[in-house]
């Protein structure tokens, strides 16, 4: 949705979508509001609990069922798994989308690993489509007023134009971008700890491609899991941006990372909110053509 300042001050149930990088503030922000009155909708943790959950109680399972001892306890139904996913710890999303190369190291075969991020990409499709029923939900079932979207990194990644449109009907898109001096830092802090990570099939092909060549391997078997994804971070980083902005571009605001880090309450919140609005007329102003004098 696009307003004026004093459009969004009179939207009662305000509802805004956090689009970013991980780390750039977005849980962050979630937790503040989530004590002022707003609903916290995490599109990852809505993937793992409903559109992945079985997905990944399935590995749980086949990694159980290797070990004699649990295979016999889970043939008798002795016991049950359960994932325990929480909004703060999404670990068994993370490890079901896990990381490509040598099984011996952790890693997935090519045609595994391709398969999982299929099944995670329709998920978060389905978890960004659901955002309509949990606004209504929010308010109607949980009494909140406002609801905050949390998506995931990927969510430029899609290539889904319907969940864009939706986003943009039924939200305020927040882009937090990645100011110049901080976009090494944020890569470093990726680094020191590389996560499992969605990639579009294009870009990942290309990357594994050049990683190939530039290690001097011939299979993805012989791929250092955390090596390469380290190393494709910053090149996944820099091919994201462009697309952030251009779902902000028509359809949103933006704001910095700095600017978040700076939000300590609702009000700091909102008035934020009200600052990319005002800026974003003033250059739609100066944008359009100027009638001449004669």
């Amino acid at each position: 949705m696009k307003f004026t300042v004093e459009e969004f001050r009179a939207w009662k149930h305000k509802c805004v979508t956090l689009l970013g990088m991980s780390g750039v503030g977005k849980t962050y922000l979630s937790a503040i509001l989530r004590r002022c009155d707003w609903f916290h909708y995490s599109g990852d943790y809505r993937i793992g609990t409903r559109y992945l959950d079985e997905p990944i109680l399935d590995l749980i399972k086949a990694q159980a069922m290797r070990d004699p001892f649990l295979r016999d306890l889970l043939r008798r139904d002795w016991i049950a798994i359960r994932n325990n996913i929480k909004v703060n710890d999404l670990g068994p999303v993370l490890s079901f989308v896990g990381k490509l190369g040598n099984p011996e190291l952790g890693g997935l075969a090519l045609g595994e690993f391709s398969r999982r991020q299929a099944l995670y990409r329709e998920a978060e499709i389905a978890a960004m489509l659901d955002l309509p029923d949990f606004v209504r939900k929010a308010q109607e079932i949980y009494s909140y007023a406002h609801l905050i979207n949390d998506v995931g990194g990927s969510l430029c990644e899609l290539d889904e134009p319907a969940v864009i449109d939706m986003l943009a009907k039924h939200s305020l898109i927040l882009y937090i971008r990645v100011p110049e001096a901080d976009e090494a830092r944020l890569i470093q802090r990726a680094q020191a700890d590389p996560k499992p990570l969605y990639y579009r099939p294009e870009f990942l092909h290309a990357a594994i491609q050049d990683y190939l060549d530039l290690r001097n391997l011939e299979y993805v078997a012989e791929v250092d899991p955390d090596d390469f994804t380290r190393w494709v971070f910053p090149r996944l980083f820099h091919s994201r941006v462009p697309r952030y902005e251009a779902i902000a571009r028509p359809h949103g605001y933006t704001v910095s990372s700095e600017d978040i880090a700076g939000v300590r309450d609702e009000r700091d919140f909102l008035l934020l909110i009200e600052s990319a609005i005002a800026q974003s007329q003033v250059q739609v102003d100066q944008d359009l053509p100027r009638s001449e004098t004669y």
